[in-house]
């Protein structure tokens, strides 16, 4: 189980340095799963700051809708390239799916959203080897954390 984040009484599912580590040296490549063409949704500003930040951004929902600039998929298994980074905007009960694609996909690290949370994925997945953080946004971290 993640530790208390000191004086808040909250679970951390990831420090600083984890954070860091995904937004600065895990790869450039972001699968955002739950990305679509609506301007409205949390997951098109965070996909724009992104790109923002130099990173790639690869749509991941079953529209597979071309979304800023970049060529949507109707899943993880279809992208026909190296991901590095899930970026999982989908329901909590669906979060830990995306999380074994992602391991069964190579990702070097998974980004479970603010309010996503799956304590058996996030165990599953640092049990297979990859950076993992939950309940966060790296919109957010990225100002953040420099």
């Amino acid at each position: 189980m993640p530790p208390d984040v000191v004086g808040t009484g909250m679970t951390s599912y990831g420090d600083d340095a984890t954070i860091r580590g995904i937004l600065t040296g895990t790869g450039d490549t972001w699968a955002v799963v739950g990305l679509s063409g609506n301007t409205a949704r949390a997951a098109y500003g965070v996909a724009r700051v992104l790109q923002r930040y130099g990173k790639r951004i690869v749509p991941v929902h079953p529209k597979a809708e071309t979304v800023l600039g970049e060529q949507g998929y109707a899943s993880l298994a279809e992208v026909p390239f190296q991901v590095d980074v899930v970026d999982v905007f989908v329901n909590s009960t669906l979060a830990g799916e995306v999380a074994d694609q992602a391991v069964r996909a190579g990702a070097k690290a998974v980004w479970f959203q603010l309010g996503v949370i799956d304590e058996a994925a996030y165990g599953r997945t640092r049990e297979a080897g990859l950076a993992m953080v939950m309940d966060r946004c790296p919109a957010i971290e990225i100002p953040r954390l420099g």
